[in-house]
């Protein structure tokens, strides 16, 4: 026997048994049914025993039954004495309403004692509840009638702290009820809040308060105490702590003098409970973390111009993060370090969000263009007056990631880096010129990336068996908490290719936003398309993969640019434009023979084809340039993965071409436009047949003979002349013999529709004429006669029909 089985074969066998035991107890659950039913059904009838296998349906158990009715019944009872003390308490004298209350509070407090002892507990639960609810009701009739003149918030404060200590005590006496202590807890929770609002304080007096209580509720987290204790002390404390932090968050930045010990002393308070609520510690800890960034943050503003408030607290977070190195000594908890490290990250992180816009002032500005190109003028950044702390923030970030070390880490620096360079511009108010050279120092930059030692070619991961590896925590600033956040499934990412891949495409990004801004100039535009040119042609030879093919497209993009920049700039017009531009295109099909890149030829067919669309205005410019379009194609078909492909467009466009030049010369007879099609058709049939004998004469002849029968035919029934029916006719005549000759379907079918309608048509005057001279009756004898000799030879024309069509058949 294989006592260590395979891991696939030990979790099949696991789950098996799982399924065989769900399967045991669905049984023993129907079981236990039937024996209710049978137990507690009336004398004389006996419960339905289940299917085998089926549990019986079961609504409700007694238990549960009872539980509903009790509750029922203790809210019944708490609404009547509600109405009692709130509706009909003036038809009686002080002493009755009190003896009345006191009586009945008595009676419902002490009732459970003696429930618990006859084992009704679910009773003496519901009987305590309806005590505890009559005690708030003492507290009001007291407040109402023997002390009127107080305050409302005070006297709710001390009635709280009674109640909370009353409800204590009964729950310690009778520890068979579930609900008093709970209740002590939430009632503990108001007598200093509402004491520090009697007394006039403000939000940060009624905040310490509310902190000195979740205090105490985190000391009851500490002591062994029941389940529902410990989960209402948790809940308390954290709504209560939940309002001190929101309000010292805000009095941080109305009055940071006053929030700073609230904040410090939240944040010491949800340190101490990490200890005690290990499963919530990292989150304790984070809020710790942002509010002590907040405690040294918040006066530091203060003290420092509008504009340093956000990168204070970036600093202010990075320095917490950075707490990472004494833990390694063993200084702070685990949890703790991961709270901070997420809390300054989280801080730093909305310091970036908010310096966000001169980053993308500065790569979509140069497209927010108020005159036309070369113009000279230059357009506002959108954002020129966002201050230049932004730059500083971009900075910091870019440090921090670096520090911190591991792929992520990393990236964010890159990330980071980029954004600095693309903010630079605006956030400084840089000059024209400053900032194209910027822009292009980050596209250099980025795109330096995407070709490194070892990119996106070397780093594919490799197929990982059985779970998927943790990666590994990065070192630094926000490493701490690395672990919580790559917890859950990873799928492995290869560094080199992220890197790669994102150095490419900010890149691409600030090379459109460089050459947009160089727009304004002359000069500038055909600097900046020059040093693209340059620098994408480079990535497209020491790269590899994706990025590699992108820069190649970009390349012949740039080439494009260059040559359209050219053309303008020597004042030609759009058609002769359109005709220089062709050279991308045939420069491209030449680097092919040597440089395969699929991202290239396609940029290539696309400038091509926009060659093309200028020269459209110009007829006869578009015949030149659909002619040395089909060049092009016809030379790109001479690679045999390209063959087939670049042929047919190559005899399109010169097709094309042709027909253009004709359309120019005002040729408007059809066949000078269809024989150019029919003859070459033809002689590529006549070669795939030598080639393939078994190929169908449809195929080879069919589209060929079609493209000049049909347009001719439709022609012929238009022209009143004799000398295109002549020709069709006597064309449509030799196709015919030539298909009955070699057995060929098409050219005898398609041949012999075209003798048939030619001659139709010129025998058409002539029928006409003669049915005009008939009389009106022979028609109609004429068709009844065919239709009887139809069928009185009807077999035998069947026959026939049925030979010809198996002697077409067997022609190809």
């Amino acid at each position: 026997m294989d006592m260590n089985p395979p891991p696939v074969e030990e979790l099949r066998r696991v789950d098996a048994e799982l399924t065989r035991l769900d399967a045991r107890r669905a049984e023993l659950l129907a079981r236990r049914a039937w024996l209710l039913g049978v137990l507690y059904a009336p004398a004389g009838r006996a419960a339905a025993p289940p299917f085998p296998g089926v549990a019986a349906p079961a609504e409700t158990s007694p238990r549960g039954a009872q539980n509903v009715l009790l509750t029922l019944g203790g809210i019944l009872l708490a609404v009547a004495a509600l109405a009692f003390t709130l509706v009909s308490w003036g038809s009686m004298g002080i002493a009755g309403r009190s003896a009345v209350l006191l009586a009945v509070t008595s009676a419902a407090l002490a009732a459970p004692a003696v429930l618990l002892r006859r084992g009704l507990g679910s009773t003496a639960e519901a009987v305590g509840a309806l005590g505890l609810v009559l005690t708030v009701l003492d507290a009001y009739a007291l407040h109402r009638v023997a002390l009127p003149g107080t305050d409302g918030l005070g006297y709710t404060a001390a009635a709280a702290a009674v109640l909370a200590g009353v409800w204590g005590g009964y729950g310690g006496l009778l520890r068979g009820l579930r609900l008093p202590l709970p209740a002590a807890v939430v009632a503990a929770q108001l007598p200093l809040p509402l004491g520090a609002l009697a007394a006039g304080g403000g939000p940060a007096v009624v905040a310490w308060a509310a902190v000195l209580t979740a205090a105490a509720d985190v000391l009851v987290l500490g002591r062994p105490s029941r389940s529902e204790v410990r989960v209402t002390a948790g809940v308390s404390a954290g709504v209560l702590a939940a309002w001190a932090l929101l309000t010292g968050a805000g009095l941080s930045l109305t009055d940071p003098w006053t929030g700073a010990p609230l904040l410090l002393g939240c944040a010491a308070l949800c340190l101490y409970s990490a200890g005690a609520a290990r499963p919530a510690a990292s989150t304790l800890a984070t809020l710790a973390g942002l509010a002590l960034v907040a405690t040294v943050a918040g006066p530091a503003r203060a003290a420092l111009p509008a504009e340093w408030a956000v990168p204070v607290y970036v600093v202010c977070g990075l320095a917490l993060a950075a707490l990472w190195r004494p833990v390694r000594a063993g200084w702070i908890p685990e949890a703790v370090r991961g709270g901070f490290g997420l809390a300054g990250g989280v801080v730093a992180g909305l310091g970036v969000l908010w310096a966000l816009p001169p980053v993308l002032a500065g790569l979509l500005g140069p497209a927010d263009r108020s005159a036309g190109l070369w113009s000279g003028t230059h357009a506002a950044p959108v954002l020129a007056d966002y201050p230049a702390t932004a730059a500083l923030v971009l900075l910091l970030g870019a440090v921090a990631a670096a520090t911190a070390g591991g792929p992520w880490g990393r990236w964010g620096a890159v990330v980071l880096g980029w954004s600095l360079l693309m903010a630079l511009p605006v956030a400084l108010e840089l000059p024209y010129a400053a900032g194209i050279a910027v822009r292009l120092v980050a596209t250099a930059a980025a795109l330096g990336l995407a070709v490194r030692p070892g990119g996106p070619a070397h780093d594919r991961p490799e197929p990982v068996p059985g779970p998927a590896p943790v990666p590994e925590r990065p070192e630094g600033a926000w490493g701490a908490s690395w672990t919580a956040v790559t917890a859950g499934p990873v799928v492995p990412v290869a560094p080199g290719a992220l890197l790669a891949w994102t150095g490419s495409a900010a890149g691409t990004a600030s090379a459109v936003s460089a050459l947009l801004l160089a727009l304004d100039v002359r000069a500038a535009t055909f600097g900046v398309l020059g040093v693209l040119l340059a620098l994408f042609t480079a990535v497209a030879v020491l790269g590899g993969g994706a990025v590699r093919e992108t820069a190649a497209g970009a390349a012949v993009l740039a080439a494009a640019g260059l040559v359209g920049a050219g053309a303008a700039a020597a004042g030609l017009s759009g058609a002769a434009a359109g005709l220089a531009l062709l050279i991308v295109p045939a420069a491209t099909a030449a680097l092919a023979v040597r440089v395969r890149s699929v991202a290239a030829e396609v940029t290539g067919v696309a400038v091509g084809a926009l060659a093309l669309a200028l020269t459209v205005p110009r007829p006869a410019a578009l015949a030149l340039a659909l002619a040395l379009g089909g060049v092009i194609a016809a030379a790109t078909a001479l690679r045999a993965e390209r063959r087939r492909a670049a042929s047919w467009t190559a005899g399109a466009l010169f097709l094309a071409a042709a027909w253009v030049r004709l359309a120019v010369w005002g040729v408007t007879v059809p066949e000078a436009y269809t024989l150019p099609v029919t003859v070459p058709a033809l002689v590529v049939g006549l070669l795939r047949r030598r080639r393939d004998p078994a190929a169908s004469s449809w195929v080879a002849y069919g589209p060929g003979l079609a493209a000049t029968l049909v347009p001719s035919l439709a022609a012929v029934w238009s022209d009143p002349h004799w000398t295109r029916p002549l020709l069709l006719g006597t064309g449509a005549l030799a196709v015919t013999l030539v298909g009955a000759r070699f057995r060929l379907q098409a050219p005898l079918v398609l041949g012999g529709a075209a003798l048939v309608l030619v001659a139709a048509h010129e025998l058409a005057p002539y029928v006409v004429q003669l049915v005009g001279a008939l009389p009106r009756w022979l028609p109609p004898a004429a068709a009844g006669l065919l239709l009887l000799a139809v069928g009185a030879t009807y077999e035998r024309r069947l026959r026939e029909a049925r030979a010809l069509r198996g002697r077409l058949a067997r022609m190809r």
